[in-house]
């Protein structure tokens, strides 16, 4: 773990490790804004918090080395890919002026500051979802497949970037991930889904390295 003082009096911290680590990693209990940039060691499928292991096609996950976790965090499911997912956690203590109590509006700075990033890097025009939450064809079983309040599309609906959310007494955790490329096949295969193609419409990719987003984000955290 290396960490260091973030933008306008962020604390960056930087992990590589099991998912399963970096997900169970707790918030402190006096946080400080911060930002936590993880990087998993091997590809992953993670499930929301209320989603049970069920869901997975354990046999694929076994023959894929791919570790199923869980999140603490709502939402859907996840495939972690590390050649190609940027996650990012961002925490913000209560009290802080970047808190809202209010949930739905929660989250909205979060994807503010992705969709700048974003169009730092060209990726343009990005659009911040401020509506409910809004599922596709399969509901609410994929994170990607859904768009909640803050998470970024493009124009047509797309998602780029998604965002779940744990909030505590302390703190609010919001865990950001976005593409390089946008692969559903995993998806598929480790769910089960048997080659449902309404994902592939559902995501996008940005065609950038996961360190570029990652760097492109951190720079714009707001004072």
């Amino acid at each position: 773990m290396t960490s260091q003082p973030g933008r306008a009096g962020w604390r960056v911290e930087r992990r590589r490790g099991p998912a399963a680590d970096l997900h169970g990693r707790p918030v402190p209990d006096a946080p400080v804004r911060s930002a936590w940039v993880l990087d998993a060691d091997a590809p992953a499928l993670v499930l929301g918090s209320t989603q049970g292991e069920d869901l997975v096609d354990a046999a694929v996950a076994r023959a894929r080395g791919v570790a199923v976790v869980r999140r603490r965090s709502g939402g859907g499911v996840v495939h972690v890919d590390p050649a190609t997912t940027a996650w990012v956690d961002v925490i913000v203590p209560a009290g802080d002026p970047l808190w809202d109590d209010d949930v739905g509006r929660a989250a909205l700075w979060v994807g503010r500051a992705w969709r700048d990033a974003l169009a730092d890097l060209g990726v343009a025009p990005t659009v911040v979802h401020d509506g409910t939450l809004a599922c596709g064809p399969l509901g609410r079983l994929v994170c990607f497949g859904t768009v909640g309040a803050g998470e970024v599309t493009t124009p047509d609906g797309r998602k780029v970037v998604g965002i779940s959310q744990r909030r505590t007494r302390a703190a609010a955790r919001f865990q950001c991930a976005a593409y390089t490329v946008w692969d559903p096949a995993p998806l598929v295969d480790l769910l089960g889904l048997d080659g449902d193609g309404s994902l592939a419409d559902a995501a996008a990719g940005t065609g950038h390295p996961a360190a570029a987003l990652v760097d492109a984000f951190l720079a714009r955290l707001p004072a």
